[in-house]
């Protein structure tokens, strides 16, 4: 009697797990209600913070502060170089969020670091009012400058501690991969340094910056973790 073969049952597809290295999709991240309560969160936050700054630092630009004495600072030239300043940060912001964009798991921590750096620097510029360095060359942002309205009245005594340096730190701390890290991490280095040619912050302005977008980072972390 003739045996008759049936054919083995295909194997049910399986969907292969979502890899760490690989970007999460925006509508797997939006399926999941933690995401979507941070990131209405986040973005509400900023969007109420962002009427407030302006008028924050046209407070800090009216009230008196004490200039310190920067024996570093004194060992640096003077020059203008707003426009290489921008143009490294600028860059930067750009570079970074083309690659946060698709990646949703990782602008969610990004925004809500931005967001406790800017409340963190309110606060040490409204506890420790300075006055910029004698020898300060006026530094040109061609964005602030509209954000904040500029005109004859720049804002100069938003010291401590550098938002510049710290934006680029933190940056360099949401970004992923070595050799992107090495690069952002120089180019915050430059900026560092920029700034202080330019003479807008004294060097201990500079120096605090990465321990407060490290801070800021570190919160972030505990808000957005699962």
């Amino acid at each position: 009697m003739a045996t008759i073969l049936t054919p083995a049952p295909l194997p049910h597809p399986v969907s292969a797990p979502h890899q760490p290295g690989r970007p999460r999709s925006w509508p797997a991240a939006w399926a999941s209600k933690g995401f979507r309560l941070r990131l209405g969160a986040v973005v509400l936050l900023l969007l109420c913070l962002l009427p407030v700054v302006p008028g924050f630092y046209h407070f800090i630009q009216a009230r008196p502060g004490q200039r310190l004495p920067d024996p570093l600072l004194e060992l640096l030239p003077v020059h203008d170089v707003s426009a290489l300043t921008f143009a490294l940060i600028y860059g930067a912001i750009a570079a970074t969020l083309a690659y946060l964009l698709p990646r949703p798991q990782r602008l969610l921590p990004a925004l809500w670091a931005y967001y406790f750096l800017q409340l963190l620097r309110m606060g040490t510029l409204w506890l420790l009012p300075l006055e910029p360095p004698t020898t300060l060359v006026i530094l040109h942002d061609p964005v602030m400058d509209r954000i904040f309205e500029v005109t004859t009245q720049p804002i100069v005594r938003d010291l401590f501690f550098s938002g510049h340096t710290a934006t680029m730190v933190l940056l360099t701390l949401v970004g992923r991969g070595r050799s992107w890290r090495w690069v952002l991490g120089l180019m915050s280095v430059a900026v560092g340094v920029l700034v202080l040619v330019q003479r807008v912050h004294y060097s201990y302005d500079v120096l605090a910056a990465p321990f407060f977008a490290g801070a800021a980072y570190w919160l972030a972390g505990r808000v957005c973790r699962k």
